[in-house]
């Protein structure tokens, strides 16, 4: 396939999304609208992604900083062939064909921009246009076809009484050869809204004796607009049910699909059980025969097969095989918990690895800490980590046996099969074997009798 480079037009205001935020700044399934975009045309590696920036321009440059884009500025909103004028200054002396997209488009595959550069180069064309077929095509421009081809494209407000007849509109999406340039550079304002329109390039290019054709997408959603937060809504309805097809076909169960939220991306083995009220984030690797149950949410994390969640919180964790979490536990960021670990009802674990067969049953913290093999751990025990300017770090040994309410002043560490009392608060490290009992003595006094 011939070179190309996009050119992705994010300059709007987006003014029906009501918000303070620029439009393609909106998000969808945790990622801006726009990088669903620039993601779709860098899966096809081209030479060069130029970005059209408006409203808001340094909110969305400030967050695609770190990408390998390039930036232009449309000061004035004078329409979409105006916005591209600007990718000139950029491309003018670029060979290759030029992909235009409309920055809020993020359902838009990889493969359908593949195709209609495909059939650019197929058909010796200087554009092809994705067009698609709508119940409603209100607000979209039309494609006006001539013995079946494309004849052009009429836009809602200059549209006649039988052109708005018409279903099949134009989805915003280009891809042009060379010739761009010259033709843009002979589009006027004699519309209705004063603009110059990128579809009136189509004629001029004809004017010119150049090919002009099209292809339809298959599925309209992939080019739906987002100009509200309605369509923002759909659109997730769209990524939610799509990916949840794509799970069920795969041999996972959702016991009630109409009432979990699943990522775009989530990876889930099969014979995995997901029950209602269940929120699995960007960034999560769940195994094979798992149980997630109630409200659990899990974000950035990876769940070995076999393991359990019931209604629990977990967050940038990485859970081995035959795990049990919950209900009511909290994994926070860079917890490790081994095979056959399990973390009980009100347990916190923050930035711990707890080795294998290891149990925090019931209402306890465990952070900053190494916890060994076959290790109890019992109710309301605390690593205190903090000295109130540096966290500090606990070891407790394999085959060690913690009592209830046992604070651990970090640093400390307890060695290989030692017993800490209930009660205790440990401020020195534990030789192995060792039993540890640090709390006053019991006393009995005289009590004074009420009268």
């Amino acid at each position: 396939m011939k070179n190309f480079s996009a050119v992705i037009l994010a300059a709007g205001s987006g003014a029906r999304m009501k918000s303070s935020l620029p439009k393609v700044m909106h998000k969808l399934s945790g990622k801006p609208l726009v990088e669903w975009v620039i993601d779709a045309a860098s899966t096809l590696k081209p030479d060069n992604i130029v970005v059209v920036l408006g409203h808001g321009a340094k909110i969305v440059e400030e967050y695609l900083s770190g990408s390998n884009v390039k930036f232009v500025y449309q000061k004035e909103q004078l329409g979409s062939a105006h916005a591209v004028m600007q990718a000139e200054k950029v491309l003018k002396n670029y060979s290759g064909n030029i992909l235009v997209i409309n920055g809020d488009v993020p359902l838009i595959k990889s493969s359908t921009l593949l195709s209609l550069m495909k059939n650019n180069e197929k058909t010796n064309s200087a554009v092809t246009v994705l067009s698609a077929k709508v119940e409603n095509p209100f607000g979209y421009g039309r494609i006006v076809r001539k013995d079946g081809f494309l004849e052009k494209i009429s836009e809602e407000k200059d549209s006649n009484l039988i052109e708005k007849l018409i279903k099949e509109i134009n989805s915003g999406v280009y891809c042009f050869d060379k010739n761009l340039w010259q033709a843009i550079s002979k589009v006027k304002q004699n519309n209705a809204k004063k603009e110059y329109y990128l579809t009136d390039t189509i004629a001029i290019l004809k004017e010119f004796g150049k090919k002009v054709s099209l292809i339809t997408v298959k599925d309209e959603y992939e080019v739906k607009g987002i100009n509200n937060r309605v369509e923002l809504s759909q659109a997730e309805a769209i990524l939610k049910n799509n990916k949840i097809k794509e799970l069920l076909d795969k041999g996972i169960t959702f016991v009630d699909a109409t009432n979990v939220y699943i990522s775009y991306d989530a990876k889930i083995g099969s014979d995995t059980v997901i029950y209602p009220g269940v929120f699995i984030d960007k960034g999560v690797s769940i195994g094979k025969k798992c149980v997630i149950k109630g409200t659990s949410y899990i974000i950035d994390s990876k769940i070995g097969d076999e393991s359990t969640v019931l209604y629990s919180y977990v967050k940038g964790a990485v859970i081995d095989k035959k795990v049990k979490i919950g209900p009511f536990a909290h994994i926070r960021q860079e917890s490790v918990l081994k095979e056959n670990v399990g973390i009980g009802n009100f347990s916190e674990i923050k930035k711990a690895v707890i080795a294998k067969n290891s149990q925090v049953k019931h209402l306890s913290y465990i952070g900053d800490a190494n916890v060994g093999k076959d290790v109890n751990i019992g109710a309301g025990t605390i690593t205190c980590n903090y000295d109130g300017e540096k966290k500090h770090q606990t070891i407790i040994g394999s085959k060690s046996f913690v009592g209830s309410n046992v604070n651990f002043v970090a640093p400390v560490r307890v060695g290989f099969g030692a017993l800490i009392a209930a009660g205790s608060t440990i401020t020195n490290d534990v030789p192995s074997g060792k039993l540890a009992i640090a709390r006053a003595r019991q006393e009995l006094k005289s009590r004074k009798t009420c009268k």
